[in-house]
């Protein structure tokens, strides 16, 4: 009769699958984990940037309406 011994892994054994689990799942979870704070960090960029951008665009269009709104006193001045 052939018994097999298989005991419990001893600590080279659990080294070694402690290194394949990192492998396996730590490095894709800190590269997924990296992403998304790169992600959300171009996105907080961008935001910024569409912010100041409205801003701008508001400071030009006042700027327009009152240049129009001298234009049109003048023009009641002449009649």
């Amino acid at each position: 009769m052939l018994v097999l011994q298989m005991g419990l892994p001893g600590g080279p054994e659990l080294l070694i699958i402690f290194v394949i689990m990192l492998l396996v799942f730590g490095v894709p979870l800190a590269l997924v984990a990296s992403g998304v704070v790169l992600y959300r960090r171009g996105s907080n960029d961008r935001v910024e940037e569409l912010e100041a951008r409205i801003e701008d665009l508001e400071w030009e269009l006042e700027r327009e309406r009152r240049s129009n709104a001298g234009d049109a006193e003048d023009t009641d001045d002449n009649d």
